[in-house]
Order: C-alpha cells, then sequence, then structure tokens
C-alpha cells in the first residue's frame, strides 16, 4: 500500500530535520501535531538542496542539482517518488499549491552555484525571498490551511522573519562562506575587511526584520504560534551574540548558541506564551 510508502517517507523527513537542525526541530515539535509531517517534509525538502550547493563541492554539484530538480518536478507531475524526501515533499506541494514557491526556491539554488558575490541590492533580495522567504510562505500555507485571505494578511510578516533568519544566517557564517564556498550576500561589504561599523548596520537592518516579523507571529493560528515563536527567539538570541562578538572573531569561527541555552530559551518561551506576552 502506498500510504506506508508515505508515511515512511515523512519519517525519513523527520530524521532529516532532526539530523541537520536542533533549534528547527524543537520548533517543529510544539506544532500541533496535525501539521508537523508536512513542515518535517518541506524543511527535508530545502534541506537536501541547500546541502547540494553547499555541501557537496567534490562532486558535479550542477548536475546533482538539475537531477534533483527534475525529479522534483517529476515527482509532482507523477503523484510519487522512490526518493522519500520528495516523495513525502511533493504531497504538500500538491495539497497547499506550492508550485510557484517551490519554483523561486530552487532558482536561488541555482544561484549558488553560478553567483559569488551579490553587488546590487535588487540581486540580494531576490536570493534572500528564493532561498528563505518562500520557506516561510511554505510553512504559512500549511499553518492557515491554505486560506488564501489568512495568508495574504500575514504573508508580509513571514517575509519578514524568513529574511531575518538567512541574514543571520549569513553573518553567522561568514567564514565558511567566504573561505569554503567563495560567496559573499551583503551588497557592497567586504567581509575580508568587515569592521565593527559595518556589522553594527547589518545587525539594526536585521533587527528591523525581527520587530516585524513578532508582529506577525503573533496573529498566527494557535496550531503554529509557539513553534514559531521558539525558533524567533531562538535567532534573535544568537544575532544578540553576533553583536556581541567582536568582527575578527566572527571571521575565524561560527558562533553558536549552546544547547542548554536552547532550552533556557524554550522554557522561557513557554512562560511567555502561556502567559500571552509575547
Amino acid at each position: 500500500m502506498k500510504a506506508i510508502f508515505d508515511e515512511s517517507s515523512f519519517k525519513i523527513s523527520k530524521l532529516v530535520t532532526n539530523e541537520y537542525s536542533t533549534s528547527f526541530s524543537i520548533g517543529i515539535r510544539l506544532l500541533h501535531q496535525s501539521i508537523r509531517q508536512e513542515i518535517y517534509a518541506i524543511y527535508g525538502f530545502v534541506r537536501y538542496a541547500d546541502e547540494i550547493v553547499d555541501s557537496f563541492g567534490d562532486y558535479d554539484q550542477k548536475d546533482l542539482l538539475l537531477n534533483f530538480i527534475d525529479d522534483y518536478y517529476k515527482a509532482v507531475d507523477e503523484g510519487i517518488s522512490l526518493n522519500p524526501i520528495l516523495n513525502a515533499f511533493q504531497k504538500v506541494v500538491n495539497q497547499y499549491k506550492l508550485h510557484s514557491l517551490v519554483a523561486s526556491f530552487l532558482e536561488s539554488m541555482k544561484m549558488d552555484l553560478t553567483k559569488a558575490n551579490y553587488e546590487t541590492i535588487e540581486e540580494y533580495k531576490t536570493y534572500i525571498y528564493g532561498s528563505a522567504d518562500v520557506v516561510g510562505l511554505m510553512c504559512l500555507k500549511v499553518f492557515v490551511a491554505g486560506d488564501e485571505d489568512t495568508y495574504n494578511t500575514l504573508k508580509p510578516f513571514a517575509v519578514k522573519l524568513g529574511s531575518a533568519f538567512q541574514k543571520v544566517n549569513f553573518l553567522r557564517d561568514l567564514k565558511d562562506d567566504i573561505d569554503l564556498l567563495g560567496r559573499s550576500y551583503f551588497p557592497g561589504v567586504d567581509f575580508s575587511q568587515l569592521n565593527e561599523n559595518q556589522k553594527r548596520e547589518i545587525i539594526e537592518e536585521i533587527r528591523q526584520d525581527f520587530k516585524v516579523a513578532l508582529e506577525g507571529i503573533k496573529k498566527l493560528p494557535t496550531n503554529c504560534r509557539l513553534g514559531v515563536y521558539v525558533a524567533y527567539k531562538y535567532y534573535l538570541n544568537l544575532l544578540k551574540k553576533l553583536a556581541l562578538t567582536n568582527t575578527h572573531e566572527i571571521l575565524k569561527n561560527r558562533v553558536r548558541i549552546a544547547n542548554y541555552k536552547k532550552f533556557y530559551l524554550l522554557n522561557k518561551a513557554i512562560i511567555r506564551y502561556k502567559l500571552n506576552v509575547l
């Protein structure tokens, strides 16, 4: 029965999420059970695509990505894939009509293989929209059960949260992006010569994104609000740590939040949620 294969496909997506991200795994576990597997499927798909362009430098990444994209479209058209990650994801794509959002995401993945520097604000925004904002919008479609009016109301806030997450990732991953991948995302900034004033400007930009995003989190359905709020708090705390870290240290080491700190933030977020003081 295909139902058994589908169930196992979602379980594999969950496994991938748990292996790659402590923060998002905890956040997803706080979502209502009825929507968890869909979010696991979304994360599994975007994680695999991201791995192709970021981690598989010893292989033909372009060929791997194009094959992955072809297999994705075939899975969506046929309603099945023997790749469990794609099999789980195609069900979510077809149920919630995520096709255009996924297309934008895949375009940004292609950009990672062809562009090393983003010299204009427009390029920068296009990349962030495709690589991060649309992932938040995919999740939002699930959160609101496909209701278009609610989706359109919350869309601007979801975009800001996706942008904030991605910009924090850019700042956190500076060393690997420069040394291993040869990439520079923020336009007009030479990260090999990053100074404190430039860092402060970037952090202030991200803070403003988070500020707007929080207003949207407060308006989310109860099936997802706590999980999204916890992810927000993790990334906001990471931003605060980056703000306090010397630029030379950021260029030398990846800044992280210790697991004990994550659990402290989790408990604090749950208390604030229950008190309705987000």
